[in-house]
């Protein structure tokens, strides 16, 4: 199972989500309050080994600055959160996740969005996209003919609940970021908590 720590700002929290495992690294460049520069991830970049992936996270961005963004950060995906179509950014040339909102237990139309490399299933409703931490109705998605092997998990997962949510879903990769913060900040024990859970799962 594969773990994408989202919402990193510092090379600190960098390192400590690489040193317990983490397959990929987020980061965003959407109006949040986990927002960062390209600046600012070019310098975190310089921690990152190669073979931990770095996915710049954007909502209703142009492609052209998106394209120009992954240049300079040297990004190895990216993730649309927003209402894009992902055609429009397949010239970027690099794989796309596909935010898909699930609302209410259900889950919005996925050919309005386009052809996607990943779905990252997330809950939604209100302003925020995405990052709210809250969980949804995982049984309600189960079955849903993505194939497992093209899922990320992510909304309101946490150290004490990712276990079960494998169970159900049995995704791809899980996504965590506020389940891995105490006051809004990155918290290096609930990261190696998280990633002891998913590992825990993964022996059973």
């Amino acid at each position: 199972m594969k773990v994408k720590i989202c919402g990193i700002q510092t090379s600190k929290d960098a390192r400590a989500a690489v040193q317990f495992g983490a397959y990929a690294l987020g980061f965003v460049f959407a109006k949040s309050r986990r927002n960062v520069s390209a600046a600012m991830v070019r310098t975190i970049a310089e921690d990152v080994p190669d073979e931990c992936l770095k996915v710049g996270v954007f909502v209703n961005e142009d492609p052209l600055k998106v394209g120009e963004i992954a240049r300079i950060c040297k990004l190895n995906a990216i993730q649309l959160h927003g209402d894009e179509y992902t055609g429009d950014y397949e010239s970027i040339g690099l794989p796309i996740i596909r935010s898909i909102p699930v609302i209410n237990g259900e889950l919005i139309d996925l050919k309005r969005f386009g052809r996607a490399d990943y779905y990252l299933l997330d809950t939604g409703g209100g302003a925020a996209r995405g990052g709210m931490g809250i969980a949804f109705d995982w049984k309600s998605v189960r079955g849903i003919g993505l194939g497992g092997e093209k899922i990320i998990l992510a909304g309101g997962l946490n150290p004490g609940n990712v276990r079960e949510a494998m169970q159900i879903i049995q995704p791809y990769m899980v996504d965590v970021s506020s389940g891995v913060e105490t006051d809004g900040v990155k918290n290096p024990e609930l990261m190696k908590a998280f990633m002891e859970a998913v590992k825990r799962e993964e022996m059973v």
